[in-house]
Order: C-alpha cells, then sequence, then structure tokens
C-alpha cells in the first residue's frame, strides 16, 4: 500500500508540474485521480504555495525527479569522499539525503569509533605511519569493486593521500575492515582503483620520495634519489583483505602521479596513469626556487605511464623477472621494466587531472588543466606503437617515450579547466571544467542522436568550480547513466553562511533529456574529490549480524562473546574481565566495583536481535564511548587510574527506558 500511495503522490504532483508548465489543464487531472480516489492527495492549495514561493516550472519539475516519499527508498546510493574528514558520506539519489558516515581514518563517536573501543585501535595501529598512529586521513578516491567490469555491491576502498594509506570497507555492514599503510611512501593519490574483477586494488604515490620514505635524502639529489611508483595489492575476497606479501611494486620515475584508470574490455591488464612534474621541481623559496605552481608548469607536456600489469603478475609468477626487495616489499627497478616491455610513456599535456577509460577500454580521455582540450587516446594505436616499437626517444630514466601524434585518438576543445571524464549508457562523455565551472558533454567516435564523432554537445552550468563529478555507474563496463553528481570545491552564495568556512556543494543533474538539467544543491561536510554511484539493489547489508557475539572487524564470533546467562565479573590479579550483556533497557552486571590501579577490560555483546536495536556504552570521565550493533561484541580496556564513581549508560535511544539503562563503575 504504501508504495502505491507514493506513486499516487507523485502521480499528482507530476500532473500538477505539468499544469504549472501549461501542459495540462488541471480540472480534467483532478477527475480522473477522483476516478482512483487520489481526489484528496490533490491540494488546490499547491498552486499558492508555487506562487508563494516564487517558483519556476522547472524548479518544480526538479522538486518532482528528487522527492522520494516518506518510507520509500532511493533508486541508488552514493559513496563521496570526506576529504579530511578521512571518512566517506552515503547519500541516496535522487533524493540526496544523507544515508550514512563511513569513519575509516578518523574517530566517530556517534559510531564509537576510535573511541576505546578494540577494533578501531588495532586499525589505526595497522595503518602506522612512521611508527605514529594517525587518527586522521585524507579520503580522496573511494573504488567500489567489480566482477566483470560491473560494481558487485560487496567493497569499498578508500585512499588516504596524507598518509599513503588504504581503507577496505565490507558493505555488508559498511564498516572499514582493514588499514594497510604502504611503507615505501608517504603519501598516495590512487592511481587507478581496481582491477576489472577486483584482483588488485592500485596505488600510485603521489609526491617522489626516497624508497623507503624514511629514508633521508637531499632534495638537491631529486632527480637521483627520489621515485615515484606504482603499487598492487592482491585482494582476497574470502577474507575481505589485501594481502601485502603477494603485492608488487613497479618502481617510476619522481615525477608526480596522479590519477590513473584501469584497462577494461580490450585492455584489460594495462592499467594508465597521468603524472606532472615531469621537470621534477622541488620547493625551496628560501633559497629563490619558484614556487611549484610555476616551476612544475614549464613543460608543456607531462607523461602518461603505460603499465603492462599482468605481464608483470605472470613474470613474477615465472621467476622471470628481477626484484628488489624494499621493507618487505618486492620492486620492479624502471631498468628492469624497461628490459621486460612492461613500461612505456606517452606526453600529454601539461598539468593533467583525468585519465579515464570509456566503458569498453578502447580510449583513455586525458585532461590538462592548463589545456581546454580532451585528449582521446587509442588503445589499439598504443598497442601498435609498441608492437612497432614507434617510440619518440626515451625519458631521463629509459622509459621508451610512445609517438603522442601516432597514439591519439582525437582531441575535442571543451573550455577551460578540464578536469575529470566519466560515461553515460547513451554513448556520450562527461568532462567537469573547473575554470569554466560546467560540465560539458561531448560525444566519443560515435554520437549517439546523429552528432559529429568527437564533438562538444552542451555545457550545462554549476555552482562553483566543479573538481571531480561522477556518473551513475560511470566507470564502470555498463554505466547506469540517468544522475550525474558535481563535486564543487565552492559553495559561496549557494547556501545559507556558517562562518568563515563554507560548506561544499554537490549538485545533482538528470542527464536523460537532450538537455541537461540541474536537479538540486546539497552543501556537505568535509572535502568531496571524487564519488562512486551504485544501484541500491546491487547492495545485500546486513541489518542484524548473522549471530550473537560477532566480532565486525574479524568477521567471526567473538572469543569474549557473552551470552545471556553468562555474564560475569574475573579478577585475575590486578586484571578485572567483565563479561557484560546489553539488551533493551538493562545491562548485566550494571555495577562493576574494582580498586584504583586495576586494569578493567570490558567485553560486551548485544543480545538484541531485532533490527536497530544497536546500543551504546557511555563511560563518563574514561573517555569511552563503545556502538554495539545487534548480535555484536565491542572490547575496550581502560586503567582505573582515579578513585570515584562514574555511571555508564546507553547512549542510543534504544527504547521508552532508556534513560534506566545505565550501571556504575565504582573504584575505591
Amino acid at each position: 500500500m504504501k508504495n502505491i500511495n507514493g506513486k499516487i503522490k507523485l502521480a499528482a504532483g507530476l500532473a500538477l508540474a505539468l499544469a504549472a508548465l501549461g501542459v495540462l489543464a488541471l480540472t480534467p487531472l483532478r477527475r480522473s485521480f477522483a476516478q482512483i480516489g487520489g481526489s484528496a492527495l490533490f491540494s488546490p492549495g499547491l498552486e499558492s504555495i508555487i506562487k508563494a514561493r516564487e517558483l519556476t516550472p522547472g524548479d518544480v519539475e526538479a522538486a518532482l525527479k528528487t522527492f522520494v516519499p516518506p518510507g520509500s527508498y532511493d533508486d541508488y546510493m552514493m559513496f563521496a569522499s570526506g576529504g579530511q574528514a578521512g571518512n566517506v558520506l552515503v547519500f541516496g539519489i535522487p533524493s540526496m539525503r544523507l544515508l550514512k558516515n563511513i569513519p575509516v581514518f578518523s574517530q566517530d563517536s556517534w559510531q564509537g569509533f576510535g573511541v576505546g573501543d578494540h577494533n578501531t585501535r588495532d586499525l589505526f595501529n595497522q595503518g602506522k605511519a612512521a611508527g605514529q598512529v594517525q587518527t586522521w586521513g585524507d579520503v580522496h578516491h573511494p573504488a567500489l569493486s567489480v566482477t566483470k567490469g560491473l560494481y558487485d555491491g560487496e567493497f569499498l576502498f578508500v585512499n588516504d593521500k596524507a598518509n599513503g594509506r588504504i581503507g577496505v570497507v565490507d558493505l555488508r555492514d559498511f564498516k572499514a575492515r582493514q588499514i594497510v599503510k604502504n611503507p615505501l611512501i608517504a603519501t598516495n593519490h590512487c592511481g587507478a582503483k581496481v582491477t576489472q574483477d577486483t584482483e588488485y586494488y592500485v596505488e600510485g604515490a603521489q609526491f617522489g620520495n626516497p624508497l623507503p620514505y624514511t629514508d633521508f635524502a637531499p632534495l638537491s639529489r631529486y632527480k637521483e634519489d627520489y621515485r615515484g611508483l606504482v603499487t598492487f595489492w592482491p585482494f582476497d575476497r574470502s577474507a575481505g583483505k589485501l594481502v601485502q606479501d603477494k603485492s608488487f611494486t613497479v618502481e617510476l620515475p619522481p615525477y608526480w602521479q596522479d590519477l590513473g584508470g584501469m584497462g577494461k574490455g580490450v585492455s584489460h591488464g594495462w592499467v594508465f596513469i597521468n603524472t606532472y612534474n615531469t621537470e621534477m621541481a622541488w620547493p625551496d623559496s628560501s633559497q629563490g626556487k619558484p614556487p611549484i605552481e610555476i616551476a612544475a608548469s614549464q613543460r608543456e607536456m607531462d607523461y602518461m605511464h603505460v603499465i603492462h600489469w599482468k605481464k608483470v603478475e605472470s613474470l613474477l609468477k615465472a621467476g622471470k623477472i628481477k626484484t628488489k626487495t624494499i621493507k618487505g616489499m618486492r620492486v620492479v627497478p624502471i631498468a628492469e621494466a624497461v628490459r621486460q616491455g612492461v613500461l612505456y610513456n606517452i606526453g600529454e599535456p601539461k598539468s593533467p587531472h583525468g585519465c579515464d577509460l570509456n566503458p569498453d577500454g578502447r580510449f583513455i580521455a586525458v585532461s590538462g588543466k592548463l589545456d581546454p582540450h580532451a585528449t582521446i587516446f587509442s588503445f589499439h594505436k598504443i598497442m601498435k606503437a609498441i608492437e612497432t616499437k614507434n617510440y619518440e626517444g626515451t625519458d631521463p630514466y629509459g622509459i621508451p617515450i610512445l609517438k603522442f601524434k601516432d597514439t591519439v585518438e582525437a582531441q575535442v576543445e571543451l573550455g577551460l579547466g578540464p578536469l575529470h571524464t566519466e560515461y553515460d549508457d547513451k554513448g556520450y562523455a562527461y568532462t567537469s571544467l573547473f575554470l569554466d565551472s560546467a560540465i560539458a558533454k561531448w560525444t566519443l567516435d560515435k554520437g549517439p542522436r546523429g552528432e559529429k564523432p568527437w564533438t562538444l554537445v552542451e555545457k550545462l552550468s554549476v555552482h562553483y568550480n566543479v573538481g571531480h563529478l561522477t556518473v551513475a555507474g560511470g566507470d564502470t563496463a555498463k554505466p547506469y547513466g540517468k544522475y550525474l553528481v558535481a563535486l564543487n570545491k565552492w559553495s559561496l552564495d549557494r547556501a545559507l553562511p556558517v562562518g568563515p568556512l563554507h560548506p561544499q556543494n554537490l549538485q545533482l543533474i538528470d542527464i536523460t533529456g537532450e538537455k541537461m538539467q540541474l536537479l538540486s544543491d546539497v552543501p556537505t561536510v568535509g572535502e568531496p574529490h571524487y564519488a562512486a554511484i551504485i544501484k541500491a539493489d546491487a547492495l545485500k547489508p546486513w541489518k542484524i549480524y548473522p549471530e550473537i557475539g560477532f566480532n565486525p572487524l574479524t568477521g567471526k564470533k567473538s572469543p569474549t562473546a557473552t551470552l545471556p546467562g553468562k555474564e560475569r565479573v574475573v579478577r585475575d590479579g590486578k586484571n578485572v574481565h567483565v563479561y557484560m550483556t546489553a539488551i533493551r533497557s538493562h545491562f548485566i552486571p550494571d555495577r562493576v566495583h574494582v580498586k584504583q590501579g586495576d586494569h578493567v577490560y570490558v567485553h560486551l555483546t548485544n543480545i538484541d536481535r531485532a533490527q536497530d536495536a544497536t546500543h551504546g556504552f557511555a563511560l563518563s570521565s574514561y573517555n569511552i564511548n563503545l556502538s554495539i550493533d545487534p548480535g555484536a561484541t565491542v572490547d575496550t580496556d581502560f586503567i582505573a587510574d582515579r578513585s570515584g564513581v562514574f555511571p555508564w549508560y546507553c547512549s542510543e535511544f534504544c527504547s521508552a527506558l532508556h534513560m534506566e539503562m545505565m550501571g556504575y563503575l565504582t573504584v575505591k
């Protein structure tokens, strides 16, 4: 019944929109709705609301396209990076309602992430950088797991640019399952997401450093002693983990690796990573060196790395490629990669910030921030150039440079500041234009509606200075199309002022018609870089954990799980273990008495089996707040280093008597 009512509401609203557009008259439509019992839903007062709010027909149409009735669901989910907030934000589309915050590299007290629980402690310890626990990150590029190039809804991968880390999120419970630190590099910029069947997560360095970065080398020896790299991390689906000891790394020059695209379809087995700062400039204004934005923009062309990772994999298995081991990582030196024919360069317009393959993998679109074109490379032409050794020399490290003119399929003039390209299900490409504050729509080698190939079709203004964009399924082998989201770097006057730090602005765009249509503004927290949109029905999240005592980090039953009737307090010298259960609306035990100096371990199991019955455990004065989902076991520990009486309580509003869901820690 709920869905039927929603359809009636939507139909009534659509009728109003069409009337506002002058397409239909209201009176006959009211009669038709009366015939289906919907006349009460079609209020004459709606017309006065439209006038009072000074809404245009376009406003009404956009509102209807984004309206999801109460109790109904969105068709898509978008996973958007939270930038320096260290998280991922999950939005429903088309409503653009915020559904979830997934903390990965940063703390979040609402979910108890990093506020006393052992699982987060273990995750943060996995991701130490230079021996230091990091409790924040800079998330740039979320990547959904794929099967045959299509989103499968199982895992989400995110990078931490600031500390050269990768987080793995299990989409059964939307929680971080692993954090790995690349011991070779200080920073990453997510070289190319995941391979066609999620065999590997591909991590590219950003800023050059000695290998490893914890070794010292003077900047004056940048060209000689600094390097970049790309690391291929194998992914074990059954464990939900990246496997470090089976990874391999290809050493690269100390250009700054930016973004990349994984081959798919015809180009599966290859990765394409663009670079900037092929000048190999380094900063030192105190010695009169120019700012990096000038020093790193002198050459007209930078390089796109072309890497045959599938061949590297087979050579490693056969023991036919030389590697060196650095910090436990297998590294293929540049000279060996060149000798084996797995590493090439191609010139590309300078300062690129996008390297995006079309759905069938035939073309790679590259955008140079300082060039008004999208440059489209042909995979077929690249392969032919490699086969015929059609080089125009080598770079300073001996890497063959394929001839630009013989590998380019086309260049399309789009506008100022092109950055990133994604694709729809009709055959169009969409590129963000930072300086123009616009989205450019253009054709590939075929014009879907009879347009000329490689032609700009339309530009839509956005607000303001768009960085990344994302089309629903736009980086897969079969995009969904329908929606595009512009992830804008500034909001300026688009939202109510909230002080000097403005929100950033996501804008939802309908791309189904002949013309793109801006539907809504969504101010957001953190800095969204990239985002990925998946159909909601491709996700199969748990609503409760499979069994009582489940450990969300290990995916197995916890050894400290406590069943009803087995609650207890066990003292072993100064160690006190509390095996506790929580169920609406009480804890057992609800009083724990210890001595000052005792080391207290709390093992808390939520034995509720009802959906949406998450409990909290907030312990006053000890900086602990746990969040325990139905069926989960969560552990924490602390030193009872001060005497007194300290209440704990359930920080979730889980029942009418939730205020009574509490207990006391007494420390003598």
